[in-house]
């Protein structure tokens, strides 16, 4: 239990790295919160600052995830080889941890983003074949409805499923993993259900247009 408490604290600290939040403290530039979504994630600094920065933003909120359930959760105290169980729940608390982090993050007054992208690394941290219902749950979704919150809150639910379809994983702590991490999602994407709901909410436009020609 302590390393569980030790190694959820340290994926935390490292979740609350958040990529924009970052890039705009070592280059001077400006804090993303203040601009367009108000979101520290990458979807908004796409919009707001350019690719350029939206792919670091990114790279960094991916590779925390990936880090925090591949590095950190196997990294036991005491040279000793883990149990099963306590591996798997290792890995689950660490990636809730990270992204907890991300959307809480301490060295940025707990406003981070929205956890997707750090999601996305803890997935392919878990098991790489994971990221196949992601994607394809999300490329639809947005070929479909235009909506990227929509179908990051999908794609986090079709984690949560194909984890429960899958004998080879252990279940009941990835399994809560799954379910918890895809109801943050869901929660931290409150005001993008919000907005779709009032019909406010911006689409991905060539990527929308690109399935209603398809379906044209």
């Amino acid at each position: 239990m302590t390393e569980l408490i030790l190694k959820g604290i340290a994926a935390y600290l490292l979740g609350s790295i958040v990529g924009s939040l970052l890039i705009a403290r070592l280059t001077g530039g400006v804090d993303i919160r203040s601009l367009g979504s108000g979101n520290a994630g990458a979807t908004n600094a796409l919009r707001t600052l350019g690719k350029g920065v939206a792919f670091w933003v990114l790279v960094i909120d991916v590779v925390k995830g990936w880090i925090a359930t591949r590095l950190l959760a196997p990294a036991l105290l005491p040279a000793v080889e883990p149990a099963p169980d306590l591996q798997a729940w290792s890995v689950a608390v660490c990636g809730m941890a990270v992204i907890l982090g991300h959307v809480y993050p301490v060295w940025f007054g707990f406003r981070g983003g929205k956890g997707f992208a750090t999601l996305v690394g803890v997935v392919l941290g878990i098991h790489p074949w994971l990221l196949i219902p992601m994607a394809l749950t999300w490329f639809a979704t947005v070929i479909l409805f235009g909506y990227v919150g929509l179908a990051s809150i999908l794609s986090a639910l079709a984690v949560a499923v194909a984890i429960a379809v899958c004998k080879g994983l252990h279940v009941r702590p990835l399994l809560t993993f799954g379910v918890l991490s895809a109801l943050l999602i869901i929660y931290t994407h409150r005001t993008n259900i919000a907005r779709m709901r009032a019909g406010t909410e911006a689409r991905a436009r060539r990527l929308w247009l690109f399935g209603m020609r398809r379906g044209s």
